[in-house]
């Protein structure tokens, strides 16, 4: 009969698939690195392979990680709920933070899953300055920023890609057919969520190597969500990111002015603090968002943004 496999060995690995480095879950463990090295080793012995692919910041869990994780993962936290009277390990709510139409649009969806299997969830919306000040602070166990951080005590995943867009409602989409872009509109009220005009002066730069023509009319408004719905009632023009307006443009409701050669991006990054957080439900926060990045600015049926 095969020996039975060690539950502080399981414990240990359950731990470290679920933080995503050794730091994170000795951490969470309350014992040191090395003793979470020992017992993943001796783990790795016994079962013959190997679980975890190192990696310079943190481990990625192998395949057989995952089936073993998906294994035992319910008998454990069970035994755990029993032995801390009844408290659901990990069950400290995940501390997300990041733009409020990229949440609201997509990451929403994307998280939903986890919140059926008893992951809280605390969303805070906000720029990504502030936010990552905050993260710096410990106020959030992950933080979805529109740049790169220049710290060095972040950790920095590429998250997505998105595309900007050049848009208006009919009306105006079909009196500016066939005029000189971008001097026509100089004539046509601009509508921005801050009055630096961010996306705008950098759609800007990189399609028409030139300034904006002139202020928006409309700004100080909440998200891109307000801009996309400002718009599309014909307040005027905008840019855009694609996947908040996909729907509006398949639809009607929204038309593009122009088609650049090559459209500008903006890449997104998922961002947390070195080692991650102490609470292991965030690190399955983290692994479902990068999971499904490929596919991730794949917009919902009309109506469900």
């Amino acid at each position: 009969m095969a020996e039975p496999l060690d539950l502080n060995q399981l414990r240990t690995f359950l731990a470290v698939h679920r933080a995503g480095s050794f730091t994170a879950a000795a951490h969470v463990l309350g014992v040191s690195q090395s003793t979470v090295t020992a017992q993943i080793r001796a783990l790795e012995t016994r079962l013959g392979r190997e679980l975890f692919d190192r990696r310079a910041r943190g481990v990625a869990p192998l395949p057989y990680a995952d089936d073993l994780a998906a294994q035992v993962a319910p008998a454990l936290d069970q035994l755990s709920g029993v032995a801390d009277g009844g408290r659901t390990a990990g069950a400290e709510p995940v501390h997300l933070a990041g733009p409020a139409e990229f949440l609201g649009a997509i990451g929403m969806r994307l998280l939903a899953p986890l919140i059926a299997q008893g992951v809280q969830l605390r969303v805070t919306t906000g720029l990504t300055e502030p936010l990552l000040a905050e993260l710096r602070a410990g106020r959030h166990d992950l933080v979805l920023a529109t740049r790169r951080p220049t710290d060095r005590a972040l950790v920095a995943e590429p998250f997505s890609d998105e595309e900007f867009v050049l848009v208006a409602a009919p009306a105006w989409a079909e009196r500016l057919a066939g005029a000189e872009l971008p001097a026509a509109l100089a004539e046509v009220p601009a509508v921005a969520y801050d009055t630096e005009l961010p996306i705008i002066r950098r759609y800007w730069r990189y399609v028409f190597n030139d300034r904006v023509p002139a202020p928006a009319r409309l700004t100080t408004i909440p998200d891109l969500r307000g801009v996309r719905a400002a718009v599309a009632a014909g307040a005027g023009w905008s840019v855009l990111p694609e996947y908040l307006c996909q729907a509006e443009l398949a639809g009607g409701a929204l038309r593009l002015l122009h088609r650049p050669e090559e459209a500008p991006l903006n890449t997104a990054f998922l961002v947390h603090r070195p080692g991650g957080s102490a609470n292991p439900h965030a690190a399955l926060v983290r692994r479902r968002l990068l999971a499904a990045r490929r596919g991730l600015l794949t917009p919902p049926p009309p109506g469900e943004y």
